[in-house]
């Protein structure tokens, strides 16, 4: 056998050896795909199958091409420079350099990265003088990128309203714009490629006839367009090896389409499907889990992940009494597996979205424990949390300057960069600060830096209102909550903002009145006396948070994400946390088409992420903007066999609660009722004719306008009538 097959299981040879026919590779998670993507091309060339330069491989990020492009050059004495590996943005990147002039485009044209494409949208706005409240320049890049990736210029998008109308007629000036001024978006790479091959037919048969063979890696992410694309050049006869794992499809919201492999199947003719089955990393109850999950999609290709490394041990699940509970338990089991020898950088705490980081942060902080925050930023850095808590800095000091600068025109509010100039110049010419300096400023901008100080004033008069209170006002105030519904992928941004909410709820509840944090947090002056004492704790606490805390490259810490940043990624010890209704699966995914079977498909990928331990754990109450709520646990959870867990606390009920969980505490007062005239409690089980079993998880109103919001589990979140609903308690 060559040294190239030796050591492939018996499908991955069949994958590699393949005949040069079109061939779909399910690949389950951990079973080896790169090299088998890898040595499929090394096996072509050195069979003479193929050239270097008359191989296409497709990747979804720049890493996944290069350890490609590195495992080949160890593989074969080829030198890989020449060859088309790649991303789908850089393949397209590298189509348009050679052809600039069939595409239109200048020799040296520049690409847009995000931030430029915002800047370029907001300063078309300006020209054409739309009103970007109307019109936010963040939802237009949305807006502009999906129709691209949809494979639709303006001219083809349909508008049903003047608002949508005035949409499309901005794309259309958009893409004037960067015409004229030779730069293309990442969406504009793809979308131009694609068209200079479908209207220059020399150019198309020219890349089909010299690309034979195209290799196409994680096939699942794939979207619309890049399915097309990839169908434009294997149309010449080329043959395509798609590899890709329908179970792991979980970028839905970037607009992968997980249909894309069955239509590759139907289309293509694909008489080769090959399923990777055999995991190389996770013991086999971990493994056992996550097919007993999976399999419950119905809409599914098909596989059954096994390993020869044993069942390993029993999961472990953990249901704490409230959100706080399970971050403490968190960070206790983390001390005891450091003790017992584990590396910190080997295990990984795993949550469903941003905003649940913000809890386990802060256990961990408080315990002294280094971590770092995967793909993304520690909870008090995230931009929306930074500029909440600028404004809660003016309440406290107006004279803060840093604060100041940074909210004074965000959300937009009209004032621009030379309003800002003459009062900068106003304020050192008084020695004052940038808000006392603000009546020096006449005219127009004078007017509008005037209002926002007004502003300021309004929020601090509500000064005197419960912390929770007072940052739900200043987040509707400063018109920071408008702002955020407003962006596409707005939600994430709300959702942090609600748990800012929460972490002044518990920083009331767990520090009390603190007068040491004030003298910390360096808010001097009469103003911080005439001020509630814990807003100043508070804006301490967050800043010491803030702090360099998150640790250094190649330091020993433990690993924060969400699951989405975890796909790819691997570790010895995994906790999942949070599994409750509502919250993984979101209650939003389960409204919608396809919605849970993608959460599921979220599950599979956090479990499949823990190599030789993994915890699940939930709580019974989660603070939710300042209020506590019940949740039932995830039915993930019940579909894992009861034989692979090893229950930490005693199993929920039928109610979802464990009989002997101490009685929830709440912080801060609830805006809506416990009880109410109808006699239920939150927190109650009922019976439902329609839905079910469920909880009470919210009451309002009473008498003949009472109603009762109530968790059903499986079939949701539910707002009933009392004076109409039967609801039996249970």
């Amino acid at each position: 056998m060559s040294d190239l097959l030796r050591g492939l299981n018996p499908e991955q040879l069949a994958a590699v050896t393949l005949p040069p026919q079109h061939a779909l590779i399910l690949a389950g998670a951990g079973s080896g795909k790169t090299r088998v993507l890898t040595t499929r091309i090394a096996w072509l060339i050195s069979t003479g199958q193929a050239s270097p330069q008359g191989v296409l491989g497709v990747t979804f990020t720049n890493k996944a091409a290069r350890e490609m492009l590195t495992r080949l050059s160890a593989m074969l004495p080829i030198n890989t420079r020449g060859m088309w590996i790649g991303t789908f943005h850089g393949l397209c990147n590298r189509l348009l350099r050679a052809h600039h002039r069939d595409a239109a485009l200048p020799q040296l044209f520049q690409i847009l990265d995000s931030a430029d494409q915002l800047s370029a949208v907001k300063r078309l706005l300006k020209s054409l003088n739309i009103d970007d409240e109307k019109f936010p320049p963040r939802e237009l890049c949305h807006f502009i990128n999906a129709q691209k990736e949809a494979g639709l210029r303006a001219s083809a998008v349909e508008a049903w309203d003047d608002y949508s109308r005035r949409r499309v007629e901005f794309y259309a000036a958009y893409d004037a714009q960067c015409q004229r001024e030779g730069v293309v978006d990442f969406a504009e790479l793809l979308l131009r490629s694609y068209e200079l091959l479908s209207r220059n037919e020399p150019l198309r048969r020219h890349y089909q006839e010299r690309f034979r063979h195209i290799l196409v890696d994680e096939f699942q992410d794939t979207n619309v367009l890049q399915y097309k694309w990839l169908k434009l050049l294997a149309g010449g006869g080329a043959a395509m090896f798609a590899v890709g794992d329908d179970d792991q499809s979980i970028y839905a919201f970037r607009g992968a389409d997980v249909g894309n492999m069955r239509d590759f199947e139907r289309e293509f003719k694909v008489a080769n499907v090959i399923r990777l089955e055999q995991n190389y990393r996770s013991h086999g109850n971990i493994l056992d889990a996550a097919n007993a999950i999976i399999k419950n999609n119905a809409r599914r290709l098909g596989k059954n992940l096994w390993t020869e490394a044993g069942s390993g041990e029993p999961i472990r699940v953990f249901e704490g009494y409230s959100d706080l509970d399970e971050a403490r338990w968190i960070v206790e089991e983390i001390k005891a597996l450091a003790r017992d020898g584990h590396a910190r950088v080997e295990i990984a705490l795993l949550y469903r979205s941003n905003a649940q980081s913000r809890v386990l942060e802060h256990a961990l902080f408080s315990a002294g424990l280094p971590y770092r925050v995967y793909g993304g930023l520690r909870f008090f850095e995230r931009q929306e949390i930074k500029h909440a808590l600028a404004y809660l800095r003016l309440i406290a000091n107006t004279d803060d300057d840093t604060a100041f600068a940074r909210v004074v025109n965000f959300p937009t509010r009209g004032i621009g960069a030379r309003s800002l100039e003459l009062l900068q110049d106003a304020a050192r010419a008084a020695g004052s600060s940038l808000h006392a300096a603000i009546p020096a400023v006449a005219g127009a901008g004078g007017a509008k830096l005037a209002g926002f100080a007004a502003l300021i004033a309004k929020m601090r008069e509500a000064a005197d209102l419960p912390l929770p209170e007072l940052i739900d006002h200043v987040v509707e105030l400063s018109g920071l909550r408008a702002h955020y519904q407003n962006e596409k992928e707005g939600q994430d941004r709300l959702a942090n903002l609600d748990e800012l909410l929460n972490a002044g709820a518990n920083f009331i509840g767990e520090e009390g009145a603190l007068g040491a944090a004030g003298e910390e947090g360096g808010q001097t002056g009469e103003q911080t006396g005439e001020l509630r004492a814990d807003l100043a704790s508070f804006l301490a606490h967050a800043a010491l948070e803030a702090g360099e805390h998150q640790a250094g490259e190649g330091d020993d810490a433990l690993q924060l994400m969400t699951v989405h940043s975890a796909k790819g990624l691997e570790f010895n010890v995994v906790f999942v946390s949070g599994l409750e209704e509502g919250l993984f699966p979101h209650e939003n995914a389960i409204l919608e088409a396809d919605g849970l079977e993608e959460e599921r498909r979220l599950m599979y990928v956090a479990v499949t992420r823990a190599r030789q331990r993994l915890y699940l754990s939930h709580a019974q109450t989660r603070m939710l903007h300042g209020q506590t709520r019940y949740n039932l646990p995830s039915r993930f959870l019940d579909e894992i066999p009861a034989g692979l867990l090893k229950w930490l606390t005693p199993k929920a009920g039928k109610n979802g609660f464990a009989a002997v969980a101490p009685a929830p505490s709440f912080s801060g007062a609830p805006r809506r009722s416990d009880a109410d005239g109808n006699g239920l409690r939150i927190g109650q089980g009922v019976l439902h004719a329609k839905f079910g079993e469920g909880v009470v998880v919210n009451l309002e109103g009473a008498g003949q306008d009472a109603r009762a919001q109530i968790n059903f589990g499986g079939a949701g979140m539910k707002w009933l009538a009392l004076s109409v609903a039967k609801l039996t308690p249970v």
